[in-house]
């Protein structure tokens, strides 16, 4: 994962239910569209929709065999987006002083020179 665009176009590929149990079924094993469609029960233009976004962002792959191609997690990719969100979940306190916060911008009237 190179930068937080990255991390966060990850977070909102898995954050819809269809994807999020694509990447469940696909983790187990590898699938093509119609076995996915059939196993969730959706069609498999709705699948292959939902796997280009998932492929877009970088959490699926796809490999040719025969006529049909069959989709497999970059667990890679899966682990990384997790060590990053164990990160996030590690940070330390800071001082709730606004200039502390995210933002450069001042919030308070004290930092605004009020």
């Amino acid at each position: 994962m190179k930068t937080i665009a990255d991390f966060l176009e990850i977070l909102k590929a898995l954050s819809d239910e269809t994807r999020y149990n694509l990447v469940r079924l696909l983790i187990g094993h590898d699938y093509c569209v119609r076995a996915l469609a059939r196993k969730l029960e959706i069609s498999e233009s709705a699948v292959s929709q939902h796997l280009k976004i998932l492929r877009t962002a970088g959490l699926v792959k796809g490999e040719k065999r025969g006529y049909f191609t069959h989709y497999s997690v970059d667990k890679e990719t899966l682990k990384q987006t997790a060590g990053q969100i164990i990160t996030l979940a590690e940070l330390p306190k800071t001082n709730p002083k606004c200039h502390d916060s995210i933002s450069s911008k001042p919030s308070c009237h004290k930092c605004k020179g009020e």
